[in-house]
């Protein structure tokens, strides 16, 4: 029977067994894959820029969407890489559209962007696989069908570099998942500008039947430190719609057509506001629909994971990325038992504030952000047997804004929802320990609801 190792194989490590329940190319029925039951260190360069993390490493938790916060997490693995990404799964657009159209199941498209930016670049071959998966087929549909198979059959040049260990595990996931394409006879596939990498996920999530465990795998090909965490805020294997429901009793279906909608086009999706047309009011609410709802009355309340809640009891720190508001941060918010232990806790609660506005937050100050999430986490205009009453202090106590940025802030406001302002204290702290911040916020204005120790410590995570 073929064995298929998740990486070179590892010198002098015990390893444990798991047998495949399915068929599968290049693997026979029920054949081994062998996981190494400790990183190798000694047989490869390790990947994390903080090679023996430790407890004295803060621990992060971050609500983000695929795009946003990704220029922030390569400065942050140099710091820290106890983080915890957390990430919806209800994207609908680009070429995870077509694989949910197609296949069904939740969308990867942003926990494949955050693997990626997590993921090895210390050895040429570590470069090499993260360009592979990191690969976007041509626009064009026929060209991009052959670009695709010459990948699937392994003569493409991206392949180069590759190591005959890697190349086979990845090999086989991104032919089982053209297997599926083929056995749906009646949908015809377009492979227009797709990304390899969600190709090779949603190979593994079918394989597997499980989320879970298609980015553990991806985790392990890709190299990601182990103390770092990507996890979807919903671990399911169905697909997931989003709604929103505008302030004039609008209801809109999807995440595409909420935050950038397109003509159905596979082109990469442009965000700057000025190319899509305004929403008619500002949204309410955002919420989970059935995937062939289309009004209030098909909302689904679906479970959050588990692990998610788990990192949310004890992490140091919870942050609320930049990004789309209501379609990459609210979405992880509205689930049961987010604000309930959010609420609970009594460590530095970060706002990440947008340095401009979009479609989704058009004239939003930092007070409207707040109440955005504090209404998500209360879930105050959704039903009522499931709404809390905390106040805005209990969800967020720190806001860094950007430097020059468009977003209004009042500190005032702030102060009245239980944020108040301490002018330039975590500027002062970053400036006494000879820091700048990480990514555009070299000027931090400090908004804070704590003590000295945990704004000591927020300004030792958040600044490098």
């Amino acid at each position: 029977m073929a064995e298929i190792w998740l990486g070179p194989r590892p010198c002098n490590t015990t390893t444990h067994t798991l047998l495949l329940p399915f068929s599968f190319p290049f693997i026979s029925m029920a054949a081994p894959l062998y996981l190494p039951s400790s990183k190798p260190t000694h047989c490869r360069s390790s990947s994390s820029s903080n090679p023996n993390p430790g407890p004295s490493q803060p621990s992060l938790l971050v609500f983000s969407g695929g795009t946003a916060f990704n220029g922030v997490v390569e400065d942050l693995k140099t710091f820290t890489t106890r983080v915890a990404h957390v990430l919806p799964v209800s994207d609908d657009g680009g070429s995870t559209a077509e694989i949910v159209r197609v296949l069904g199941g939740p969308a990867v498209g942003d926990i494949r962007s955050r693997c990626l930016r997590l993921s090895d670049e210390s050895t040429s071959e570590a470069l090499a696989v993260r360009r592979l998966l990191g690969h976007r087929l041509t626009l064009d549909p026929r060209q991009a069908k052959c670009e695709w198979y010459n990948i699937v059959e392994g003569e493409h040049s991206l392949w180069r570099g590759v190591s005959k260990p890697y190349r086979e595990t990845i090999r086989a996931f991104l032919v089982y998942f053209q297997n599926q394409i083929l056995r749906r006879a009646d949908d015809s596939f377009c492979f227009s500008n797709g990304s390899i990498g969600n190709f090779f996920f949603a190979g593994a999530r079918i394989f597997f039947q499980s989320l879970d465990a298609a980015i553990f795998l991806f985790s392990r090909v890709s190299d990601i430190p182990s103390e770092s965490l990507v996890l979807p805020v919903i671990s399911s294997n169905d697909r997931l719609t989003l709604g929103c429901e505008l302030m004039d009793g609008t209801v809109i279906r999807g995440q595409n057509a909420i935050s950038h909608p397109t003509n159905g086009s596979m082109e990469p999706i442009n965000k700057v506001r000025s190319l899509v047309p305004e929403l008619s009011s500002r949204i309410k609410r955002v919420f989970y629909m059935s995937s062939e709802g289309q009004n209030l009355l098909h909302e689904v309340f679906p479970a959050a994971n588990q692990a998610v809640l788990e990192q949310l009891r004890n992490v140091d720190c919870i942050v609320y990325a930049m990004g789309s508001l209501f379609t990459s941060i609210c979405p992880s918010l509205v689930l049961i038992g987010i604000g309930e232990i959010i609420s609970s806790r009594s460590c530095p609660k970060v706002l990440l504030l947008n340095g401009t506005h979009d479609r989704e937050t058009s004239g939003f100050s930092a007070s409207c952000f707040v109440t955005a999430i504090t209404d998500a986490l209360n879930r105050t205009h959704g039903d009522r047997q499931h709404c809390i009453k905390n106040l805005p202090g209990q969800y967020i106590n720190t806001l860094l804004v950007p430097k020059d940025g468009e977003i209004p802030v009042n500190a005032q406001t702030l102060a009245a929802q239980g944020i108040f302002d301490v002018p330039g204290l975590l500027a002062l702290l970053a400036l006494r320990r000879g820091l700048v911040g990480v990514c555009g916020f070299a000027t931090v204005i400090g908004f804070c609801y704590c003590d000295w120790i945990l704004l000591s410590r927020l300004s030792f995570c958040y600044c490098s």
